[in-house]
């Protein structure tokens, strides 16, 4: 992972709740290699709020405009790290229903997407996340879904790997 992991904001009792298992957070609750690939930085994770950020530049479709599957990353980034703070050391997120509504084109600069849970249950989490520009206005509101299965034992997460986003 790069360094843009290490400066991910935990609050206390997440790291004290994952404190000893063996994750290195930043990297458990991170984009993995298609967000690195894309420059997803998460920023802030809790289980009520997850905060990242994508570049335009580099994550385009041919008329230059942000790409939307671009959105649809960051958004599916943050929900999921949402989900396995709220299920916690003992579940694993397997994102299994993502929607995004478009609302404008971007070219340049840098989007920022807050996930916050709509639905925090036992066996699932449902997380908006609300995507903007720099000047604050709206380009993306997604919907994610995400079924909580128990991990294995030792930290070990089952087939869906530690992270499935």
């Amino acid at each position: 992972m790069t360094d843009q992991t290490t400066s991910t904001r935990f609050p206390h009792e997440t790291i004290e709740q994952w404190a000893g298992l063996g994750f290195d957070l930043p990297r458990l609750f991170s984009a993995g290699a298609l967000g690195e690939r894309m420059g997803v930085r998460v920023l802030e994770a809790a289980p009520a709020k997850v905060v990242g950020t994508l570049p335009v530049e580099g994550n385009t479709q041919p008329y230059g405009l942000l790409h939307g599957g671009a959105s649809a990353v960051l958004a599916e980034t943050l929900g999921s790290v949402g989900a396995m703070l709220h299920g916690g050391p003992q579940k694993i997120a397997v994102g299994v229903d993502l929607n995004c509504t478009h609302h404008r084109a971007v070219r340049s600069g840098i989007i920022t997407g807050t996930a916050a849970p709509v639905h925090a249950g036992r066996t699932s989490a449902t997380y908006e996340i609300v995507i903007t520009d720099d000047s604050g206005k709206r380009v993306c509101t997604a919907r994610l879904t995400c079924a909580l299965r128990p991990a294995a034992p030792h930290g070990n997460a089952d087939a869906a790997g530690p992270a499935s986003h």
